[in-house]
Order: C-alpha cells, then structure tokens, then sequence
C-alpha cells in the first residue's frame, strides 16, 4: 500500500469521531511525506562511523590481547552483525516494540491512528514510534526525545524521514543497527554490550527469557525490578513462553547486578600492558581504535603459564606475585609483559612490573662495570671478603653475605659472579655511593635520592627500582654500554636512539663474568636455574627479608626480567632470586631459543686477554680480561696485606663507631663493656688503654663505661699501638 492512500484512509478513520487536533497532525504528516526529505546517511557510514567504547590493544601479528576502555560516556562493544544476534531477541524486540515491522514502510499509520485514539477519548499514552523512527534518534541527535517529549512538528519530520529510510535500507539492515545503537541499561549500549556483561554471553546464545528481559529493558532502561519483571512476564506471555515466568524475579535480581561487570569471554592476556602502551601514545585514544604493539602473544601466554606454575610450585613458602618483562636487545621492543600472577595475586590490578621494590644484588653488575671503566679495579683485582664496620650517621653499618660465612680474599670476578656482599660495599667505598647513583638515573633507575641518602647500603640494592626499569638497564650490559628507551608498538622501522652511559669495554667484560658458571659456583653451584644450554649472562638478587627476588640476564638477543615477591611486602620463607625468580627466567630463556642459538657477542677493541696466576693458588690459573693495558699475568697481596699483617691481634669487640647506652636505671659502676681482642701468642702482653688511662691486660678486659666520647687502643708489650676504636656513651 503506498504512503499516500495510507494517509486518505487514516483520514477518513479520523473524521469519524477524532478531534481536531489529531486531524491536523495526520494531514500534516500527509503534507510532509509528498514533500523532499534532507539525504540520510547509508547504513555502511553509519556502521563505520560505529566506535566501541574500547581500544583494541592487539599483539605483533594482529591477535587481540586486550580491550582498554578510554570512552566512559557510554559502554559500547563490537558491531555484531543480523545473523550472529540471537533470533529469540529479534523477536522479542519486535514483538515489544514494533509487531508490524516487516509489514509498514516505515510509519506504522494503524498504531499513530490507535495512539491517537487512545490520547484523546481514554486518556492513555501510548506511543507510535517503529523501530525505523527510532534509529533516527540513535543516528541523528535532531531525533532524539527531548526530557518534554517531541513536538508536533519533530513527530512530522522524524515519521517523513523514516519513509526514507525504508527506501534506501533494508529491513535486517535497520534491525542490525537498532540492535547495535539501542540503550539497554544503565550505560550498556548496544546488543554486544548487553549480552556480554548482564548475561555473560554472547549475543548469538540469548534464549528467551533473557531476550524477553532485553526487550523490555529498551521500553525503560532505569525501570524498577518489579516494573521490569511484569513487563517480561507480559512479553513472555504474548510471545507463547508464560512458563519462562517462574523464578523471573531472583533471575533478574541476578542480571541487573551484573551492570558493571567484566565483559566475559574477551582475550586478557596483558592487562598491565595494555594500558600501559594506550598511555604511551601521543594523542589521545580514539575509542574503537584498533592498536598494534610490540608483543608476542604466543611468548605472552608461556610467560604468564610458567609464572602460574612455578608460584603453585612454591605455594608453601608465602609467595602470591610475580612480574615478567622480556625484550628485544637491539629494538628494545617489549615482546612480553606479565604484570601480575592473577587469581593468585592479593592485588592482581596492581601492575608489579612498574612497582617500585627494592632491587638487592641486580644492581651489583653496574656498580662492578663502573668501578672496572674507571680502571679502579681489573677482573682479576683482589677484594677483601671479611666482617667490615662502616660508622655511618646513624650508627655502624655492617654488611654480611647471603650465606653468613667469609671468603678472605677473592677476585672481582668471584665476587660479583657469586655475588659476594662485603666486596661490593668495598668497591662502593671506591667509586663513592653519589657517583654510583648517578650512573643509575643514566641507566633510566628511578632513583629519587642522591647517594648520600642510600648510604653504603645502596651497594646491595637498597634503593627501590621497577622491574620494567631495571629490565631496560640490564639491556644496556647487553648493548656494549648504550642505552635506549623501551618501545612498546610494532613499528620495525623505528630506530632506538642511543646514549652511550658505560664503555663497551666494561660492559663486555662485566657480560663475561656474569655468564661464568665457575666463578659463580662457590654460591650457587655449577647446575643450578642460571645455567643454560646457550651463552647467558644472569644475575639474581634478593632484598632485605626475602621480601623480593629477581633474575636478570640476557643472551645474544633478547633481555628478560623476573620478580618475585609478595604485593603487600610480606616476606618469603627461604626463597631467593635463584629459588624463586630464577627458573621462571630459565625456562622463558629456553623457550626462546628453543630453535634459535646465543653466542656471547665478539671481544671489543677496548679489551685484552691474559693467561693469569694468583699467589698461594688462591684461585685457579686462568685466562681472563682487561681493560687497555691493565693486564697483568701474576696476582699477589701487597706488602702491606700480607699474611704477616693480618696476624697481628685487632679489637674485636666493640667496633669502632660503636654508641654505647647506659641504663639511667643502673648504678653506672655496675655496668661493663667486654674490650676483647684476636688471637695471639703472647696475651699477657697485650694493654688497653684510655688517654693515660690503663683500663687492664690481656685479651679480654671488663671496661665501665662513662658519658662522652673516648678513644681506646690496644697496645703491645713495647708499647706500640696495635689497634684503636673510637666510641661514644650516652
């Protein structure tokens, strides 16, 4: 029937008994649809021009990792298309909301004549508008409902615009978009939205009760339950499903508490990531927007699975989180980013990878490479690994190794590949803690302190790093000393730009003594989660507590990062970075080149080699590395240290920067301190003295302390001063 003999009928219907006000607006509408409509846009522009409220962060080969919201004026899914939308919830929107649909042409004439009927003799509101004028409101804000209704003239034009509509669209073409722009709840828009979020499904597998619950949403989004159930048991009821009824109020109790949850079923291999790379683009995110990143799925997924396994592995030694970081060396892509343990974290939105933990031994092997670029130390360079008592401001600091126990004297190479603790704050002593510090800012360390503040202590990694942080750091080793920024998207033409921070000399040979499994073998053993079938160079670290571990190292091409640890800082029970971080680390290192081998890269033009020996064989001959001409080829105690030296007896007990507290509440003649000193031959020669003061003989003496600040040495039986600590009573 054509719009213009539907428009005569309808007005001889209402000159029956209709009042003048709806015969004019009927006429009007006449008048209105045999004039020219404004050009409307097709249905492909309209769904391009579609946008989801999400980013689409997607993996190096296109696969969808992760879904990042950015617009919260509304909460929008995928386009989905007539044939994967539920056939239950087309019908059941038609039946609600437009039952001629597939008959009118756009302006149901027979529902705006029983509207009208309806308005004016039963004092009932009943609306008019198909699905047709109601996608013009989706698409065009000139049709949208007003909080006053539409007027007059708005209800004219819109009914004149869905005529064409109808002309240039087709049927499922409008049901498609109504599905996909309509308002369901809350700010669910659309049928992906609704589906995946109030009923955890996707929009092909809605049945009928949940279509019919669809359906009446549309009729009043922000409707109370018992509104909302009456009209689904109504809608039920007309489309031949009363039964559907029973149970209807605890099922939409259930839905509705679902209008904030997670959208089900989508890919969420790197949350973590994922914002953190939508947060690295210069403009802002447009939502829909579909962004390619660096990473690795395929890698992703067998990060995430060995994080999982290994903290079910160690689920009886309090251990709940861990982070991954792997990247390329020479790109500096991110290839896998695992920011939480999930299910298992206590705070599994926390990105870990990015939280600032204390670093321990990791940050040893830049300590060693600038103490070896400024010719301070060789590989080869003897440091004393025994009890050291640094006075600091706020008392003594006195580091001891992992294992409690002392080695005497070792070489640099030992020290740091066995990560000896008392030879690195020698050599901080060296290179001094605000020199080191600054070295760590160039590496791209987030220290926020000057050296000073840290102390002695930042020797052994008091200061707090990230794991992505101290990653990118450990590439620098890889990169013979150059540094360069993360990338986090797939662009292959981009190019690092390069910062040389230590020379390639320091940074090949500190490479070399992290991949020596021999010098590391006095802590951990020549098998162990840091040897590897390929070249690796690999340092683990533990803070105070055994509250973090990591393991750091890298091969011939990738770097990779791991951390272990508890997101409220709880400590382990006896697990370090080997125990922990370090098979994690093994088994991504291996899993990358499982079809792919590692070579150490080639010697610099900086470095020279030597056949070395070292006195009393104590250590084995062997050929190591130095920078320009600090070879040597015999390695022997200096005068000074030798062995003669070391016999003479030393105060023990107390050091020397000792504070000493007297208890107010004892009588000050009753309180003592034990002067004792080392072994000797001759004991009875031995003489503490204070100023003048002769405080009594032997190794052990009973000493009342007074307030101040006094000096004792200990002499021999010639007089001569042996040894002398400083203190003060308060």
């Amino acid at each position: 029937m054509s719009v213009r003999r539907l428009c005569c009928r309808s007005s001889v219907l209402l000159r029956a008994g209709e009042r003048g006000r709806w015969l004019l607006f009927l006429l009007l509408m006449c008048w209105a649809v045999a004039s020219v409509a404004a050009p409307l846009p097709a249905y492909q522009k309209v769904k391009d021009r579609y946008q989801a409220s999400d980013v689409l962060v997607l993996d190096r080969t296109e696969q969808l990792l992760e879904r990042v919201r950015t617009d919260f004026q509304g909460r929008r899914g995928d386009w989905i298309s007539l044939g994967d939308i539920s056939v239950a919830l087309q019908r059941a929107v038609i039946q609600s909301e437009d039952q001629r649909f597939y008959t009118h042409e756009g302006v149901d004439w027979r529902a705006i004549v029983a509207a009208g009927w309806g308005n004016v003799f039963h004092q009932q509101h009943r609306g008019a508008s198909t699905l047709t004028m109601q996608l013009l409101g989706f698409i065009d804000h000139e049709y949208r409902r007003g909080p006053n209704g539409r007027g007059i003239g708005q209800k004219i034009d819109q009914a004149r615009q869905a005529l064409v509509m109808e002309e240039s669209w087709t049927k499922p073409q409008i049901l498609e978009a109504y599905l996909n722009l309509a308002a369901f709840r809350g700010e669910l828009i659309g049928v992906d939205a609704l589906a995946r979020v109030l009923f955890q499904k996707h929009p092909s597998g809605l049945n009928g009760r949940e279509a019919a619950i669809a359906a009446v949403l549309l009729r009043g989004p922000n409707a109370s339950l018992p509104v909302l159930r009456q009209r689904s048991c109504a809608l039920l009821a007309d489309m031949g499903m009363a039964d559907e009824c029973q149970g209807l109020d605890d099922f939409l109790y259930q839905v509705l508490k679902r209008r904030s949850a997670p959208r089900v079923d989508t890919p969420s291999l790197a949350p973590h990531f994922a914002r953190l790379a939508v947060g690295q683009l210069e403009a802002a995110p447009v939502p829909g927007q579909a962004l390619p990143t660096s990473l690795d799925a395929s890698l992703q997924r067998f990060a995430l699975q060995r994080v999982g396994s290994r903290l079910k592995a160690l689920g009886m030694e309090n251990v709940r989180d861990a982070a991954v970081v792997v990247m390329d060396n020479e790109t500096g892509q991110v290839l896998a980013y695992v920011g939480s343990s999930g299910e298992r974290s206590t705070a599994a939105q926390v990105d870990h990878a990015r939280a600032l933990r204390q670093a321990g031994s990791a940050l040893k092997p830049f300590l060693y490479a600038q103490a070896l670029e400024e010719e301070r130390l060789t590989a080869v360079s003897l440091l004393d690994d025994r009890p050291l008592n640094l006075p600091t401001g706020n008392g003594l600091y006195i580091p001891q190794n992992y294992d409690k126990r002392f080695s005497g004297w070792v070489s640099v190479r030992t020290a740091l590949a066995s990560s000896l603790n008392i030879p690195a704050v020698r050599v901080l002593l060296m290179v001094t803690p605000d020199g080191f510090a600054r070295r760590l800012v160039q590496l791209g360390l987030p220290l926020d302190q000057s050296g000073d503040f840290y102390g002695y202590s930042l020797a052994l990694g008091s200061a707090d790093v990230t794991l992505l942080s101290l990653t990118n750091a450990y590439r620098v080793l890889a990169n013979s000393g150059r540094y360069s920024v993360p990338q986090y998207f797939a662009d292959r033409r981009a190019t690092p730009k390069w910062q040389q921070i230590m020379s390639p000399a320091a940074a090949w040979i500190v490479g070399n003594i992290l991949s020596d499994r021999q010098a590391r073998a006095r802590t951990f053993g020549l098998d162990s989660p840091l040897s590897t079938l390929f070249w690796t160079a690999v340092k683990t670290g533990t803070s105070k507590d055994m509250r973090d571990n990591w393991c750091v190292g890298w091969s011939q091409r990738y770097t990779v990062g791991v951390w272990v640890g508890n997101s409220g800082g709880g400590s382990m029970q006896d697990v370090s970075g080997v125990s922990g971080a370090g098979p994690i680390w093994h088994d991504i290192m291996s899993h990358l080149h499982r079809s792919e081998q590692s070579a150490q890269p080639p010697m610099p033009s900086g470095v020279a080699s030597a056949m070395v020996d070292f006195q009393d064989d104590m250590e084995p001959s062997r050929q190591d590395f130095f920078i320009g001409d600090s070879a040597m080829r015999h390695v022997a105690l200096a005068e000074h240290s030798d062995v003669q030296e070391h016999s003479r007896p030393r105060i023990l007990s107390p050091v020397s920067g000792t504070i000493l507290a007297l208890d107010p509440d004892i009588p000050i003649d009753k309180q003592r301190v034990l002067l004792k000193a080392g072994k000797t031959d001759r004991p009875d020669g031995l003489t503490w003295r204070l100023g003048s003061e002769v405080l009594g003989y032997g190794r052990e003496v009973a000493w009342t302390p007074r307030p101040g600040r006094h000096r004792i040495q200990l002499l021999d039986e010639d007089g001569t001063v042996l040894d002398e600590v400083r203190l003060e009573s308060r």
